[in-house]
């Protein structure tokens, strides 16, 4: 008999079993950790030379291990000059995995993604949404899928980095700056989710557009009211925050001093937000190499702002340069711009240098003299003219030599002769209207004696008797010692300016008169068309009817129209429904639906068909002043069988709505109401069942200047759904989801046969 196994050399082997396995383990996380390694020294590397982030430099590490077919680590070693390290994984064809922006975000990566998934949470149900994307903006102007929820895995790895130029809806918001809503033909382009209905919003934080918040809707596109456009806002402005972004910037003591250490002009600047725009920039501080173009001290200049202290900005392109920095958070390349700046009636122009780069959210602006400007006789000669089409001219009188410089055109303007002797500012009121004198001397001892700069508007007298309104401009020049050294000025021609704002004060009163009048106008037709139609319709007897009506007035008071309609039981015991639409607006078209509702009333008791109806409506329409035109549809409902007769006048057909769904009546034929003499109007039948509601309208309702009416009504009966036993919140509904957007009046007549 064999002896049994021993139990110590099962343990034996065990114990070895285990430490194998712990040695294997330990030289596998050895590897990952020299992999690492490399991959972290290539990610750097990557960063330093392409300026990108180290979150940018590790995708654009995968994306090219990706395209190539190389582990990771593979990759990364050549990148880094270093030979390859072994990888346990990599035997088994599992490359190791570069680690992405995440692993460079600490936590804020993890909130931006708990924070899109709270997002798809929030939205899914109430909004309808089925996927959320997050863009950021990189450095070279592509844009990186920074998270997501509800895209499919390959998906969002496939669109993991959008290279600069692709026309994405991302893209478009983050260049144009604003929201883009389901609809708009920004949204069509290249994207995530094909197929799908997206709004697409910039992420922007203080003014710097950071990305983009996409979300994505199955067709067909939703209907976004303003409170959950705010809500989808609000939540693109918490992903804004979550956004992996520079670090935070130094204090305002350390930025303070940057601009100090510059060996060239600088001043420091800081975004001024209004509404979540910059609309300026406030000059924080500036160096001691700078020096104002208009000679103002340091404490003048710092703490103002940009635009306030120089206009030219916005006129130059030097705002729009800033605010390019700003948003892209990138430094711009040097550019000479041309600014003139004004001293008093002096133009000072010049010619600077600018380079700009951001320090955190603020903006250094290094600012220094450019090349001297070329074709200075040129810019003199151009200067002349330029003050001869305006009819301006310069004078000088330095103090205590009698001399007086005149430019040109002065003694035109004075009527005297070109070897005539200058006129001294003193000697001004000889020259001016009497009435003018008091004006002439305030201005010359302002000048002369108080120091200060003033202006006069006169009425300068010619030798010939002729008048010229003249405008003078003087200001004093001051020696060392606060002495009156000259006085300088300038005179410009405003008679022609005079008249023109005589003539507009007349054209003014005349308009202002015109529009009174056609205020009232408008007014009297509201007013007229209000008092005609009923806000309730009138009881329908017993037969088992019921009817709603609405007049919704055009969303301007001048546009007025004729719009009309009229529920009436008749003497035999059927009941007329009409609805119509004269042309134009104003109190013509008012008066005109007065006439032709009042006729087919008046009609309606003869006992006659829609038809013959319409055809004496037409001759009532071309017996009236003006030559109105409408269209008009009239039915007559019998309650007891629920038959239905009409007749049309180029009116859109009723509608019936019943258990099988919405049907649209079909068009007899029938043209406009005053159109031609001997007009035919064809009738047609249909019946009312039981439930079903019979719903007439006028073009307001559905009229679109891009798309067939029979589009805009098939698209509002779908929205609408069914009726229901509430016909008024049935009509209210149809206003409220109408597609109009011609600003038009409406009416609406609804039947229910119960």
């Amino acid at each position: 008999m064999s002896p049994g196994p021993d139990p110590e050399d099962g343990t034996a082997r065990a114990l070895a079993g285990t430490v194998r396995r712990l040695q294997r383990t330990v030289e596998r996380m050895r590897a990952e950790d020299r992999s690492r390694a490399v991959v972290d020294l290539a990610t750097g590397i990557l960063s330093e030379r392409l300026g990108l982030s180290l979150g940018e430099a590790a995708a654009h590490l995968g994306c090219l291990a990706r395209e190539s077919g190389v582990p990771v680590a593979a990759l990364a070693a050549d990148v880094a000059g270093l030979p390859a390290p072994e990888h346990p994984g990599e035997a088994d064809g599992e490359p190791v995995a570069a680690p992405g922006p995440a692993a460079f975000a600490g936590g804020e990566r993890s909130e931006l993604q708990h924070a899109v998934e709270a997002v798809l949470d929030q939205t899914g149900g109430p909004l309808g949404v089925r996927a959320v994307a997050v863009w950021q903006c990189l450095a070279d102007g592509a844009l990186a899928l920074a998270a997501q929820a509800g895209l499919p895995t390959a998906e969002a790895a496939a669109w993991a980095r959008v290279p600069p130029g692709v026309p994405t809806p991302a893209q478009r918001a983050v260049g144009l700056g604003r929201d883009l809503w389901p609809g708009t033909p920004e949204t069509a382009g290249p994207s995530v989710g094909p197929g799908s209905v997206r709004a697409v919003l910039p992420l922007l934080e203080r003014g710097r557009r950071r990305g983009a918040l996409e979300v994505l809707w199955p067709p067909p596109a939703p209907g976004l009211g303003s409170a959950e456009r705010r809500q989808l806002r609000a939540l693109a402005d918490l992903c804004a925050t979550l956004l992996d972004g520079p670090a935070e910037p130094p204090a305002d003591d350390d930025l303070g001093a940057v601009p100090d250490g510059l060996l060239t002009p600088a001043l420091l600047l800081a975004p001024v937000l209004r509404g979540g725009r910059v609309a300026d920039f406030a000059i924080l501080r500036v160096n001691d190499l700078f020096h104002d173009p208009l000679g103002r001290p340091r404490a003048e200049v710092e703490g103002s702002s940009l635009l306030e202290a120089y206009p030219v900005a916005a006129a130059t392109g030097l705002f729009a340069h800033l605010l390019r920095c700003h948003e892209s958070g990138a430094a711009q390349p040097a550019a000479l711009l041309e600014l003139e700046f004004q001293r008093g009636a002096n133009p000072l122009p010049s010619t600077v240098r600018l380079a700009v780069a951001p320090l955190g959210d603020r903006l250094l602006l290094s600012w220094q003299p450019g090349p001297a400007r070329a074709g200075a006789p040129q810019q003199a000669d151009l200067l002349r003219q330029a003050q001869r089409l305006a009819r301006v001219a310069g004078f000088e009188e330095p103090a205590g030599t009698g001399r007086i410089g005149w430019s040109e055109g002065l003694h035109e303007l004075f009527g005297l002769p070109p070897e005539a002797a200058p006129v001294p500012l003193a000697h001004l009121g000889r020259h001016a209207h009497p009435d003018d004198e008091p004006a002439i001397r305030r201005l010359v001892d302002t000048v002369r004696h108080r120091h200060r700069s003033a202006s006069a508007v006169f009425r300068l007298v010619r030798p010939d008797g002729a008048q010229r309104y003249t405008r003078v401009i003087a200001e004093p020049v001051l020696d060392a010692g606060g002495r009156l050294a000259a006085v300088r000025g300038a005179y410009h021609d405003v008679s022609a300016q005079h008249w023109t704002e005589v003539a507009l004060g007349a054209t003014r009163e005349r308009l202002a008169d015109s529009e009174q009048e056609s205020a009232e106008r408008a007014e009297l037709a509201l007013r007229l068309q209000q008092a005609i139609l009923p806000t309730v319709p009138p009881a329908l007897g017993p037969g088992g009817l019921r009817a709603a009506v609405r007049y919704r007035p055009a969303a301007k008071k001048d546009r007025v129209g004729g719009d009309w309609y009229d529920v009436m039981p008749l003497p035999d015991g059927r009941v007329l429904l009409a609805v119509g639409d004269v042309a134009g607006h104003g109190v013509g078209a008012a008066t005109g639906m007065v006439a032709l509702r009042h006729a087919l009333r008046a009609l309606a008791v003869t006992g006659a068909g829609p038809g013959r109806m319409l055809e004496w409506a037409n001759t009532v329409a071309l017996g009236e002043p003006g030559q109105v035109t409408a269209t008009a549809v009239c039915v007559l409902l019998d309650p007891a069988g629920g038959g239905l007769h009409w007749a049309r006048a180029g009116h859109l057909p009723p509608i019936r709505l019943g258990a099988a769904g919405a049907e649209v009546l079909p068009l007899p034929h029938g043209v406009l109401l005053g159109a031609l003499e001997d007009a035919a109007y064809e009738e047609h039948t249909a019946r009312l069942d039981p439930g079903d509601v019979l719903l007439l309208y006028t073009d307001g309702l559905v009229e679109r200047r891009d798309r067939p009416v029979e589009e805009s009504v098939d698209q509002l009966i779908r929205a609408a759904g069914a009726p229901g036993p509430d016909l008024e919140g049935f009509l209210d509904r149809l206003l409220e989801l109408s597609p109009s957007d011609t600003d038009d009046d409406t009416c609406l007549v609804a039947v229910r046969r119960d």
